[in-house]
């Protein structure tokens, strides 16, 4: 039914070249199951204290699922931008409304578990309550950057996000 949300993996992405140009569109679910290129943002959000929310992804993600994760937020739909995409991500995850507009750091070109996907990191300061999105995180906590660095060996971590806040720390 057209008034209905689509189901994440019926989302339409843009499909994009290594040099993050359009070159068509896919359902999520196609994407991922034929690895075409697409896009994705990565938000690291952290409280007033500057601690970083750190979270567990729900058993039933398409990619990556019951893994831990540094960043919020997900695919770049259809026609969106980054900027449009990451406070929606960082909004909905958080459950939350009126963040400022998350700050654009950096983007890099991911290619590893999981696929290829064009990457916007962006940081934002979330100084209300949390109330993840059930659907997308299974635990969270504020970590301090300390915290976060002893548990980099101890828990598994998403891949890109990783990868990521590797790229990140190295800034």
């Amino acid at each position: 039914m057209s008034d209905q949300t689509p189901l994440p993996a019926d989302e339409l992405l843009d499909i994009v070249d290594e040099q993050d140009r359009v070159v068509g569109q896919a359902a999520r679910g196609e994407s991922y199951a034929l690895g075409l290129r697409h896009r994705c943002v990565f938000v690291l959000a952290r409280d007033a204290e500057g601690r970083i929310f750190v979270h567990r992804r729900t058993s039933g993600k398409l990619i990556f699922p019951s893994r831990h994760d540094m960043f919020v937020g997900g695919v770049v739909g259809a026609g969106e931008t980054y900027d449009e995409a990451a406070l929606r991500e960082a909004e909905e995850e958080l459950g939350v409304r009126g963040l400022p507009a998350p700050a654009p750091l950096f983007r890099f070109l991911y290619e590893g578990p999981g696929g290829s996907w064009w990457s916007a990191v962006y940081e934002v300061r979330c100084d209300v309550p949390v109330r993840p999105q059930e659907s997308e995180v299974a635990w969270h906590a504020f970590l301090s950057e300390e915290e976060l660095e002893e548990r980099l060996g101890e828990w598994e971590w998403v891949p890109d996000g990783l990868e990521a806040y590797r790229r990140l720390r190295a800034r």
